[in-house]
């Protein structure tokens, strides 16, 4: 008993570090997502030039993943929630969590390959040379170890979900009900939604 009531005591302790892992590993993410991940140049033209000539925006979106910084949006609401729900809803917000986490992990594993050549292919029509080359930004590493710590956190949610702190029931919503008539008069309020629905029907909740 004694070595089960340690473990319960162990998991909830990871309530605190697990969240904040999971929160700096979706904000990281996010951060890095919006930016790009790599960068090249063809002719007198680069990736990062500031010439209008040179489609800057078929450029930007050449060399970002918006599908990265999506799934890192998803993952940070996923942690709001699941810092305010208990139980059945908690877990499988934690599911989602680990879901999302694995398809981040996918997608910018997928980007290393595939970014390089959309970017290429676009450097080269702004161009009109036939030699480019391309690399890969910080952003990338950044958002590479995001994700894995994204991951890690989910997993980790999902693991010891069933022993974290749960929210208190009194920030519930209320739902009291009204209290049975007893003949031509309701019977007298007492939970906090009947005495303003009392309040809002002009009767005296106090009578």
């Amino acid at each position: 008993m004694a070595d089960e009531a340690g473990g319960a005591a162990r998991s909830r302790r990871t309530f605190g570090p697990v969240v904040l892992l999971g929160l700096a590993g979706a904000a990281l993410a996010a951060v890095a997502g919006s930016k790009p991940w790599v960068e090249g140049t063809s002719g007198s033209v680069s990736s990062d030039t500031d010439d209008a000539m040179a489609s800057v925006l078929a450029l930007d979106s050449a060399a970002e993943s918006p599908l990265a910084a999506a799934l890192a949006l998803v993952l940070l609401a996923c942690w709001g929630v699941l810092l305010v729900t208990r139980a059945r809803v908690r877990r499988a917000v934690a599911v989602l969590a680990l879901v999302a986490a694995v398809g981040l992990v996918i997608t910018t594993v997928e980007a290393f390959w595939s970014l390089p050549d959309t970017l290429a292919d676009a450097l080269l029509e702004v161009s009109g040379t036939d030699t480019v080359s391309t690399g890969i930004t910080a952003w990338y590493v950044a958002g590479l170890v995001a994700a894995a710590l994204s991951v890690a956190a989910a997993a980790a949610a999902l693991r010891f979900v069933g022993s974290w702190p749960e929210m208190g029931t009194r920030y519930d919503a209320p739902t009291g009900t009204r209290g049975e008539p007893d003949g031509d008069r309701a019977a007298v309020p007492t939970d906090n939604i009947d005495i303003w629905k009392a309040l809002d029907e002009g009767r005296d909740p106090t009578a």
